[in-house]
Formats: C-alpha cells, sequence, structure tokens
C-alpha cells in the first residue's frame, strides 16, 4: 500500500448526494491521501453539509470553491493540478462505493502492465441487481455507451479490458494523466461536461494505454440527470452531449478509418441529425459552439497526432 491515492470530486448542488458519497470514501480499506472537493458555485446545502464532516475527514480534505460553474472538466482538471498521488480516483457525489473499491482497483493497476484506468462494477442504486456501466463501449458510428447498462449485475462477472472507464468512478494512473494530457489538460476544458470520459478514453487507447474492468470491485450510481425524458433535461445538457461527440471524433479519429466505417456512420448521422432539425432544432445550435472552438480542436488534434508518431 505504498502508493497514493486522492480522490476528487466536482460537485453543483450535491446536497442530497455527497454525504454517503463521502461517507464510502471515508470507509475504503486502502488508506486515502486526500479527498479534494471542486464546488461549481453550489446554490444549496452542498457546502454546509461537507463542512459538516470536515473534522471527521481532517486534513485531508481540501475544498476548492468556484465562483461559477466551470464545468465537471474543468473541474477535476483543477482538482488534479491540486494533488500529485500516484493515483487519481475520479468520483461523482452521487456515487457510493463497497469499501473494497479503491484496493481492488489500485491492485489491477499495479500487476497490469500498460493499464492507465480501472473501473468496478457500478450498479444502479435504485435497484442495484441493474448494472449501471461495467465500462465504456464504442461502436463503429462513434457512438459511445456504458457498457452492460440495464442488464442484469449476474451477466457482468468476468473481469478484463474495456475500451474505457466511466468518469463517475474512475481510477486513472498520474503516469497515464500526464503522458495523454493535452496543453495542461487531462480532460478536455472545452468539454464542459458530457463525454469528456470518453474522449479521454479514445486518446488514451490511441496512445498506447489500456483500461480495465475489475468485476468484484463494486460501487452504486444514482445518475440523476438522466431521470426523466429528454425534453426534461436542460437545454444546454442535451448541446453538450450532442455537439461534444463530434469534437471528440474531429481531435481523435482517424480520417481513412471514417471513409471505412462510413456505412455504419452515415445512416446514424441522417437519423439522428434529422430528428434534431424537425423534432429539436434548438440542439443543431451546438455547432456554434464547435466552430468558435475549432482553432482550439485543430491545435489538439494535431497534439494528439504528435504525440502518437513519437512514439
Amino acid at each position: 500500500m505504498n502508493k497514493r491515492v486522492s480522490v476528487h470530486i466536482v460537485t453543483f448542488n450535491s446536497g442530497e448526494d455527497i454525504i454517503p458519497c463521502l461517507k464510502a470514501v471515508q470507509a475504503q480499506t486502502y488508506p486515502i491521501e486526500q479527498i479534494v472537493i471542486v464546488d461549481n458555485h453550489s446554490t444549496d446545502d452542498t457546502l454546509e453539509r461537507i463542512l459538516s464532516l470536515q473534522n471527521t475527514i481532517g486534513e485531508k480534505l481540501r475544498i476548492i470553491m468556484n465562483q461559477e460553474n466551470l464545468g465537471f472538466a474543468p473541474g477535476h482538471n483543477q482538482a488534479i493540478e491540486a494533488t500529485d498521488s500516484d493515483y487519481i480516483l475520479v468520483l461523482n457525489p452521487d456515487v457510493t462505493l463497497d469499501p473494497s473499491y479503491v484496493e481492488l482497483l489500485i491492485n489491477s493497476l499495479e500487476i497490469h502492465p500498460g493499464v492507465g484506468s480501472a473501473t468496478g462494477k457500478l450498479l444502479l442504486k435504485s435497484n442495484p441487481e441493474i448494472v449501471d456501466s461495467t465500462g465504456l463501449i464504442m461502436n463503429k458510428a462513434y457512438r459511445a455507451f456504458d457498457r452492460g447498462a440495464g442488464e442484469p449485475s449476474s451477466n457482468w462477472n468476468q473481469s478484463g479490458e474495456v475500451f474505457g472507464v466511466s468518469g463517475a468512478a474512475a481510477m486513472y494512473s498520474r503516469k497515464m494523466v500526464q503522458d495523454i494530457s493535452i496543453n495542461g489538460e487531462f480532460f478536455d476544458g472545452d468539454f464542459f461536461a458530457y463525454k469528456e470520459d470518453v474522449d479521454v478514453a479514445w486518446r488514451a487507447k490511441i496512445l498506447g494505454w489500456k483500461s480495465y474492468f475489475h468485476a468484484e470491485a463494486i460501487g452504486y450510481h444514482a445518475r440523476g440527470w438522466k431521470k426523466g425524458t429528454r425534453q426534461r433535461q436542460p437545454l444546454f445538457i442535451r448541446r453538450y452531449s450532442y455537439i461534444n461527440r463530434y469534437k471528440m471524433i474531429y481531435k481523435n479519429g482517424d480520417r481513412f478509418r471514417w471513409l471505412l466505417d462510413l456505412a455504419q456512420a452515415l445512416p446514424y448521422e441522417i437519423a439522428s441529425n434529422g430528428y434534431f432539425l424537425l423534432r429539436e432544432v434548438r440542439i443543431l445550435g451546438a455547432w456554434k459552439l464547435f466552430v468558435k472552438q475549432y482553432s482550439n480542436l485543430k491545435s489538439k488534434r494535431k497534439a494528439i497526432i504528435e504525440k502518437k508518431r513519437l512514439r
């Protein structure tokens, strides 16, 4: 247990979830060196609830208070800069972990060469017999999914490599974080939130890193933002979720591969964008953001290509 671990949590109006999340972190069998909470200007009682545990957690708790909602990706980049641990657990406030979660993942990362990220089996808090995520997968239409989502937990008892890990409870090695960061950023700050974990997984794979799923490491995820129909979700959420897919395709995609996968990707593009054009046209306003950030995206794409060339 000589590898140092820090836990990073970004909160925004997370008062309902943060106490059980932190208590589960405190109960880990593996020693946690530091807990960093980045609060994105919560307007509920999130901070009060965190401070109520400060005496219990002690000096290893650090709170960074932003004066505005900077987003999930920039918030976690702040936490990464504030620590120097060997391993980083990126944790959603609506996740609680079994006590052995961190220990099992650290052991996996230590014994599997070339693995830079790991996840356990995330189950739905509302129904722990059902899977929330066992990692990330991506199809030939460049659509990413939580592997096993909605399936019985008993279907996923085999540990092994995966495309990537969900940012809800992801363990990353500092070595990989430093290796694949672009312009000092691990998570792409232009993503704000949504699909930033897929972007990291894709970039890591391009640069030679592997991801691992440990079936015995268990967590429970509320996944509250996905409750209800699409129309009930805030417009900015739907816009970021939509356009961030194209950002990561542009940054990480291989143009020759795009052509090979065109037969699978084109029907989805026609169907999905046709739907938005007819039913949710305001979503397509997200392309303004893509145009605004295009020079940054182009620079990042070049940096990824150069890093790959130097492997």
